[in-house]
């Protein structure tokens, strides 16, 4: 089996810097997380809180902290720093192989989706963002990995797509078609199918900062050698 992560993100318009901030990190145990944070504000400063967020996370994933107790700190960090006036969103998708399977911490009201073949699992639960109250905690599930799984994660810029003109994109619709209809996309085609769907919406003028993370598995073919491959466009 093979894990693969397709990751597009674009600035709003006419903003010099995202306010969302994505990494990935090893696991100390064998996998991989996936760690999006959306901060408040935009521009710079919004890039500086998601930024605090995302660090104090992957310090903590890298030295064996559980996703849950990692979320939980960064956001007792941010509410220590600041004050509880600001707060940003945290996505954590963490492909575990020490327990085969993927985990998924939200603090993040936008839903997160599960396909597994035709089955649909819609992760909407109650979220709150990190960084407001000491006592925030993070929603947490756990899928067991298997061929032909689907996550896909993104940030709030992706369900305002279109308001500006009065329209609006209808994600889970538009992910079945990517998802059942097109199943040899692979998770970077999804992931920018969604991107590109948002800018025609927006007329290609983002109203936010988008960022979407898909996660998929698949059979494992060809060599063994692990790739990762980054394309960052700036002027």
């Amino acid at each position: 089996m093979e894990i693969q992560i397709g990751v597009s993100k674009i600035n709003k318009y006419a903003s010099s810097e995202s306010g969302d901030t994505l990494e990935i990190i090893e696991r100390p145990n064998g996998g991989l997380s996936v760690v999006l944070a959306d901060g408040q504000r935009s521009g710079k400063s919004a890039k500086r809180i998601s930024n605090t967020v995302v660090r104090k996370v992957i310090s903590l994933l890298a030295e064996g902290v559980r996703d849950g107790p990692a979320a939980r700190a960064a956001s007792d960090y941010l509410y220590s720093m600041k004050g509880g006036k600001v707060q940003a969103t945290l996505n954590i998708m963490s492909i575990d192989l020490e327990s085969n399977s993927l985990v998924v911490t939200r603090n993040n009201p936008a839903p997160i989706y599960i396909f597994q073949d035709t089955e649909i699992q819609i992760l909407d639960q109650e979220s709150q963002p990190v960084g407001i109250y000491r006592t925030t905690r993070p929603v947490i599930f756990e899928v067991d990995l298997s061929l032909n799984l689907f996550v896909v994660a993104f940030t709030d810029g992706l369900t305002h797509a279109g308001s500006r003109e009065g329209k609006s994109l209808d994600i889970l619709t538009y992910l079945k078609e990517l998802v059942f209809k097109f199943k040899g996309f692979s998770s970077q085609q999804i992931a920018d199918e969604l991107i590109n769907k948002a800018l025609e919406l927006d007329n290609h003028r983002p109203i936010d900062d988008i960022s979407v993370v898909v996660i998929r598995t698949t059979e494992h073919e060809g060599d063994d050698i692990r790739r990762v491959t980054v394309r960052l466009p700036f002027t």
